[in-house]
Order: C-alpha cells, then structure tokens, then sequence
C-alpha cells in the first residue's frame, strides 16, 4: 500500500484518488463542451470521490502514526 494512497490501479500504481479526479475533471469538461449537464455533474462526483479517498488516505496515516506513537510508549513504560 502506498502511503497516502491506499487505493491503487491494479495495473498501474498510480493513487485511484488522482485517476478520479483527473476523470473527474475531463468528464466535466466534456459536460462543459457538449453541453450535457448529465456528464458534468458525473465528472464532479468523480472529483468529489477522489478527494475523499484522498481525505480518507490522510484520516488513515494520522491513525496510524497514533497507533505507533502509544506502541512506543507502551515500549517505554
């Protein structure tokens, strides 16, 4: 797993969070050019779900440096 980025393409190695919100942003500038509400509101929800994935990657590694920080503590007392 890499760190941040829990979530990674298969084949890839490239974070998911960043591939959702780079499709997120082409579909919203299809919307955009084409005229379809339909397809930019589908390319904000894939922003919108990449910066979550990205906000939960962070929630993650807090928790883990926590984690680690009372396993050395518990080590010293």
């Amino acid at each position: 797993r890499s760190r941040g980025y829990p979530l990674v393409a298969p084949d890839e190695g490239r974070p998911m969070s960043l591939m959702d919100k780079a499709s997120g942003r082409i579909k919203k500038a299809v919307g955009d050019l084409t005229g379809d509400p339909a397809t930019r509101r589908e390319g904000q929800k894939e922003e919108r779900k990449g910066e979550a994935k990205e906000e939960q990657a962070r929630a993650e590694e807090t928790a883990d440096r926590k984690a680690e920080e009372a396993r050395n503590l518990d080590r010293e007392t």
